[in-house]
């Protein structure tokens, strides 16, 4: 990794932030000419937070701005309106004016915990494509740059591509949502002087349209970066489990359930998590990838303590591992449960059916294999024994802990 000269892609390509790149050695001679460039990644607004998927392009924008560089966190307030068909089966819902704008609202407060915003060489700005899009005229714009789009070889990107051989419906709405993007890069090279595009390994074809459509129409050299998509060790998509997606506003998600979120990371993802989601230095990431056995878990509280720290701040990360080890204990890794919120589930009178809470925490396939869990006396709630396999509980914001077995564990949450 140290052919690279500037720092940044030094940094990221050690940490495994870097999946593909349009042109690595111009990219790398650009950013190391030793005055700041600016990059952006773009953000739609299709909820009111974003998850721990969203943190990869988090990182690389804080990982840029360290080397000395300015971001740009460019909102999709314009191509949300269209939505974006990569890695999807079917269409988007579309949202209005009004549920662009609130989800907007609640997911600039994000960057603020991770980048710096001002008015300086270096500082992070914001950046809305609505304030483009919404105002092109639709003739003059396919005139102008829709002519430098071949139809052919948008239908050979993969977000197109696996679409069309699933023969899953793709919208002529969806089929443009490449080109506006494209657009985007050409419109933040022409206002910011922006250099870079960075985005999931998805991203791909969008951002080469927009590095082609540059050069075309501007003769601009700029570039485009992708990191790889994130799964979990277990094969899982990164940002989502049994109870829903790992929100990073603590409205959605209380700081203590984020920090077991990564305190339960499986073994084999240990090291990768700790190069992409803390700023640790890379020898002692090594150190702590190379425990085994029951050490692991210091690694795994390290990793949990740094996440939340980056997310929610240091007095929120201590509180949530002091709390953490007062409740469940400092032992093995048993003592951490998984944590599952279960305010989706039907409740009476604010209580659940205990089957229906240990078919949640995925103990069990079905209710009535749970049931005969609970009958065979192997269910346990708050480490009380229970075998009536018809008993309801009122699960809190706190919490109850679920156990099955001697080492199976669910934290249960409710919010009302």
């Amino acid at each position: 990794m140290t052919r690279y000269r500037s720092e940044f892609l030094r940094e990221i390509a050690a940490r495994g932030f870097v999946h593909q790149c349009t042109d690595e050695d111009g990219l790398d001679a650009a950013l190391a000419e030793g005055r700041p460039r600016a990059a952006y990644i773009g953000f739609d607004c299709t909820a009111d937070s974003l998850h721990v998927g969203s943190l990869v392009p988090i990182m690389l924008l804080r990982w840029l701005q360290r080397a000395g560089h300015k971001p740009i966190v460019l909102m999709g307030g314009g191509t949300t309106k269209v939505g974006d068909p990569s890695g999807k089966d079917e269409s988007r819902q579309l949202l209005d004016e009004a549920q662009i704008a609130r989800n907007m609202a609640g997911i600039k407060g994000v960057f603020a915990k991770y980048l710096v915003f001002g008015d300086g060489p270096t500082d992070a700005v914001m950046a809305n494509n609505a304030d483009w899009l919404d105002a092109l005229a639709y003739i003059a714009f396919l005139r102008e740059y829709g002519r430098h789009f071949s139809v052919n070889r948008m239908l050979g990107f993969d977000a197109v591509k696996l679409r069309l051989e699933r023969e899953q419906p793709l919208t002529f709405l969806e089929f443009n949502y490449m080109v506006l993007q494209a657009y985007d890069f050409l419109e933040l090279a022409r206002r910011n002087d922006c250099l870079l595009q960075m985005g999931g390994s998805d991203q791909w074809g969008n951002i080469v349209n927009g590095v082609e459509l540059a050069r075309r129409v501007d003769g601009r050299s700029i570039f485009g970066l992708t990191s790889p998509l994130i799964t979990l060790a277990s094969g899982a998509k990164m940002g989502k489990t049994a109870a829903g997606a790992v929100w990073l506003n603590a409205d959605r998600l209380a700081p203590f359930d984020y920090y077991q979120f990564w305190r339960n990371t499986d073994d084999p993802d240990v090291g990768r998590f700790l190069r992409l989601f803390t700023e640790l230095p890379l020898t002692e990431i090594d150190r702590l990838a190379a425990l085994a056995g029951a050490e692991i878990n210091d690694a795994k509280r390290v990793l949990a303590v740094e996440a939340t720290r980056l997310c929610h701040g240091n007095a929120a990360a201590e509180d949530a591992d002091r709390r953490a080890r007062a409740v469940f204990g400092a032992g093995d890794d048993s003592a951490v449960p998984l944590v599952v919120d279960v305010s989706a589930l039907p409740a009476e009178g604010g209580t659940i059916a205990i089957s229906a809470l240990v078919t949640a925490a995925g103990f069990a396939k079905t209710n009535s294999e749970a049931r005969r869990l609970i009958e065979g006396g192997g269910v346990f709630v708050d480490d009380a024994p229970t075998t009536d396999a018809f008993a309801r509980i009122a699960p809190t914001a706190s919490g109850i802990v679920l156990r099955v077995g001697k080492k199976r564990r669910a934290r249960i949450v409710r919010h009302d």
